[in-house]
């Protein structure tokens, strides 16, 4: 598997590591999420190099993830802002965040807390059944080949060893 056709291959995994599978990628996103829009914002709370994160940002915003729209002429200036597709990475971010909070904090506090608008309840983002609602995790599924998996492909072998 090559880096540069990660987005090819028959794995979606690998299609979505090849859009955020960086870490100023995802760091970027984190900040879309906190509502950061403009370069020079990226750049301070990241600390990035302005070559790195102009690239990171164009392939954001090349991929669909990011809208980028001009906000002054001279100089000509522009803020980033998370389309549809961009905000249904949401999820992604926010099973970072569990993960991090529960196994990367080293007993540490929270650095941030989550309240849900609709109840007002403090939550912790995890991942259900799309059916029943039920909680998941990997125990929880089974994994079986789709229509999208070519014949022959490395990933029908482990899929199919997966079911037994």
């Amino acid at each position: 598997m090559r880096w540069d056709m990660l987005d090819e291959e028959a794995c979606s995994v690998a299609r979505t590591v090849s859009v955020i599978g960086d870490r100023w990628s995802l760091l970027i996103l984190r900040d879309c999420f906190l509502k950061v829009r403009r370069f020079e914002q990226f750049q301070e709370r990241l600390g990035v190099t302005r070559h790195v994160l102009a690239d990171r940002l164009k392939k954001l915003v090349k991929t669909g993830v990011l809208v980028r729209s001009a906000y002054q002429d001279r100089p000509a200036r522009y803020d980033y802002r998370l389309t549809d597709k961009g905000m249904a990475l949401y999820p992604v971010l926010m099973a970072l965040v569990h993960w991090g909070d529960t196994h990367g904090a080293d007993g540490r506090a929270r650095p941030v807390h989550y309240r849900h608008r609709g109840c007002g309840a403090l939550l912790d983002p995890v991942t259900v059944c799309s059916e029943c609602r039920e909680p998941l995790d990997a125990r929880d599924v089974a994994v079986e080949p789709g229509p999208g998996l070519p014949e022959g492909h490395g990933l029908l072998d482990l899929v199919l060893g997966a079911r037994g």
